[in-house]
């Protein structure tokens, strides 16, 4: 036991939420929460579980990634064409994610960044669904302003108190404004 077993500093900087708020703000059940994690498809990028008495700490943009994993399957879409269309957003960071929408056939995701790319899909009669991810943002946020969050910041005797939850009507200006400070 040690620093090593504190809590990481997560890609929002401040905040990290349990596996029990996390299902109740994307609304998926305890049981998905753990089987997506274990199986690798959204793992928390604060602090994953490791062995008993540890919880898993998912971070703002993890919450974003669920909602657009239930959303894609509550559309039908197989969990393996589901995985191609997270680790694609992988590669994009937190900003870049609130300019995507996801459009699927049912079978194939598309990652579109314009609205021309978005209508080009339509007029091919490839897309039957589409998911802004800019709105899952929002619905997010919205379920996190009455569910608890946890300071990221590393356990240690000398902690300051933890700063106050940010208010995520703004999350980006304050993220660049940590950027800016950091």
């Amino acid at each position: 036991m040690g620093d090593d077993d504190g809590i990481g500093i997560g890609e929002d900087g401040t905040v990290g939420y349990r596996g029990v708020t996390a299902c109740h703000a994307v609304g998926i059940s305890y049981r998905q929460l753990d089987y997506w994690a274990r199986t690798q498809l959204v793992v928390p990028s604060i602090r994953d579980a490791s062995g008993s008495g540890t919880q898993r700490l998912y971070s703002f943009r993890d919450l974003v990634v669920l909602k657009v994993v239930k959303s894609l399957l509550d559309a039908g879409v197989s969990l393996q064409n589901i995985r191609k269309a997270i680790e694609t957003l992988r590669s994009h960071g937190v900003e870049d994610l609130a300019g995507i929408t996801l459009i699927s056939d049912g079978t194939t995701v598309y990652d579109c960044r314009s609205p021309e790319e978005v209508v080009d899909l339509l007029q091919g009669g490839q897309g039957v669904f589409g998911i802004a991810i800019g709105g899952a943002f929002k619905e997010i946020q919205g379920s996190l302003s009455h569910l608890p969050g946890e300071p990221a910041v590393f356990a240690s005797t000398s902690t300051p108190a933890p700063e106050p939850e940010p208010d995520f009507g703004d999350e980006l200006a304050a993220r660049r404004a940590r950027r800016r400070a950091g």
